[in-house]
């Protein structure tokens, strides 16, 4: 059990290491543009949407690299069902249809909490650039 746990968290650790890679391209690429979206609403959208497709990019290949890790152990049996079981265990829906063998359980529970963890960067991600291209952080005076 302690090797499948060591496993789960160097998973758990590429995933932080997509996401905060991702976090970072999203934070230069908002710098250049912080000028030109303030105060203009349909480039303050547009920024909102461009931020929320990154983010699910970045979620999806989060959810790939256990997927293959599930199809390349046997936990699945073929890449289109690792694909889906990795996705459903990632943002915790669980409907309970496929379930890991036995001795990979431990490994899905991580990563639902990896899950649990990144959507919610994700979210305080979201929340900043909302606060920033609509001006929200500056005083009402």
């Amino acid at each position: 059990m302690l090797s499948k746990l060591v496993i789960a968290w160097c998973l758990m650790a590429l995933c932080v290491t997509i996401h905060a890679t991702g976090l970072t391209a999203v934070f230069t690429w908002l710098k250049g543009k912080s000028a030109a979206i303030e105060g203009h609403f349909w480039w303050a959208t547009w920024t909102l949407i461009c931020v929320a497709g990154w983010t699910i990019l970045m979620h999806l290949l989060q959810i790939a690299v256990w997927a293959f890790f599930y199809f390349w152990n046997h936990g699945m049996p073929d890449l289109q069902t690792s694909f889906y079981f990795s996705a459903v265990t990632y943002t915790t829906t669980g409907y309970g249809d496929l379930v890991l063998p036995k001795e990979w359980r431990v490994v899905g529970g991580v990563e639902a909490l990896t899950g649990i963890m990144m959507c919610g960067l994700s979210t305080g991600l979201y929340f900043g650039v909302f606060t920033k291209v609509f001006g929200l952080n500056r005083g009402n005076s």
